[in-house]
């Protein structure tokens, strides 16, 4: 490049020598900036035998630097791996015993022990007074604690820690279902094993369960049909979530009307996530927490395996019983046959109690009952997802 009578390099960031030639040892400065790695004989520029020495003292300063960092580093490691070894060490012979009758197997987001005792103590050791429900699977209390907050305690008539399957899995999956966040599933705060009390620790709400309103007269007509079409969305609004939003998915196992709450606005509230599959088979409340009869898929019967369809068939039952105030057990296997809709639903279908619905929630509640009868597929394969009820429900009551 002799022939070159001048040149502008300005803002390459080049490095090393410029060539030695005219056009660049005569360049002005504002040829050469903006290339910080550029030395030669040049006025704008370092000479290059002072830029390379001042480079080796950087390199050799960054090889001194990386090398005690890399020592600091392998340091804290070992110092790491050795105090988790020797903590897992002093863990292990707990992990493989069994759990000692006084102890309290526990998951709650507050104090297990102390929380335990106060729940005894603000139900005096579970006195019938305090009493507000009772099933197969044992009684319901409520309890206010010294702060004002009221819980809805669900003791078992008996459960003890040797009788859980895998304790590890249960303590997993109870802290997750203490994560669930949703405006219509019951906030959840634990779970308590104990050799004398067993119990699960809820919120309280108000009205208590659906069932409960829906086999008293009086309550049941407090129940207008709005209210019903927005229980049921609730409901299936939660089973969605479980369904679909939430990792891993979570299966109810046990959708009945006894297990949907509603607080003072009658807004429906998801309750009691089943514990079955982690109870031994030869417990004696593996049977009573399996699912409510009635409710049950009928793939269950001849077999084990419980998948989210199974609650999508408990909703489809939940729908039809909602609507007609009753268990639909008489129902049920005549939605197979031939019939006018029209006819069938105003004859057959709604609740007695209450009066004649006008015509527009008569178009809702129709739809309603379309869709619980694709929930109680015999076929489980064929029932809807719990994502595409939710999709179908918000359709069907946006109805005009």
């Amino acid at each position: 490049m002799h022939g070159l009578s001048s040149i502008d390099i300005s803002y390459n960031e080049l490095q090393g020598p410029i060539p030695n030639n005219k056009a660049f040892r005569d360049a002005p400065i504002e040829a050469l900036q903006g290339n910080k790695g550029l030395c030669g004989n040049a006025s704008a520029l370092t000479p290059c035998k002072a830029l390379i020495s001042h480079t080796r003292v950087i390199r050799k300063r960054l090889v001194i630097s990386f090398v005690v960092s890399g020592a600091l580093v392998l340091l804290t490691v070992v110092t790491l791996m050795f105090f988790c070894f020797r903590r897992k060490k002093q863990e292990l012979p707990k992990q493989h015993r069994s759990v000692n009758k006084d102890e309290i197997l526990s998951v709650l987001t507050f104090d297990g022990k102390a929380m335990y005792k106060e729940i005894v103590s603000a139900t005096e050791n579970f006195d019938t007074k305090y009493c507000i429900g009772t099933g197969g699977f044992g009684s319901v209390y409520k309890a206010q604690l010294l702060s004002g907050i009221i819980l809805a305690i669900k003791k078992f008539h008996s459960l003890q820690p040797d009788e859980i399957e895998d304790q590890k899995e249960f303590l997993t999956e109870i802290r997750a279902l203490t994560e669930v966040r949703h405006r219509n599933i019951v906030k959840f705060f634990g779970f308590c094993v104990h050799s004398k009390d067993s119990f699960l620790v809820y919120e309280y709400l108000e009205k208590g369960s659906l069932t409960t309103f829906l086999s008293n007269e009086a309550t049941a007509r407090e129940l207008d049909w709005g209210k019903r079409v927005n229980i049921l969305k609730g409901v299936c609004n939660a089973l969605s979530y479980i369904h679909h939003e939430c990792f891993p998915p979570i299966v109810h196992r046990d959708i009945s009307s006894k297990n949907v709450l509603l607080d003072s606005e009658y807004e429906a509230h998801v309750s009691d996530f089943g514990i079955a599959k982690f109870l031994k088979p030869n417990s004696s409340n593996w049977t009573q927490l399996a699912g409510t009869y009635g409710y049950i898929a009928p793939e269950l019967a001849y077999t084990m395996k419980v998948t989210e369809k199974c609650d999508v068939y408990s909703f489809g039952v939940l729908a039809l019983e909602v609507i007609n105030g009753k268990h639909p057990g008489d129902i049920i296997p005549t939605l197979s046959s031939p019939f006018t809709w029209e006819n069938f639903l105003l004859n057959n279908v709604l609740d007695e109690r209450l009066p004649l619905p006008p015509p527009t929630i008569q178009d809702q509640l129709i739809a309603i009952v379309k869709l619980a009868i694709d929930c109680l597929n015999s076929n489980s394969k064929s029932r809807p997802t719990m994502n595409r009820v939710s999709h179908m429900f918000s359709a069907a009551t946006d109805l005009p």
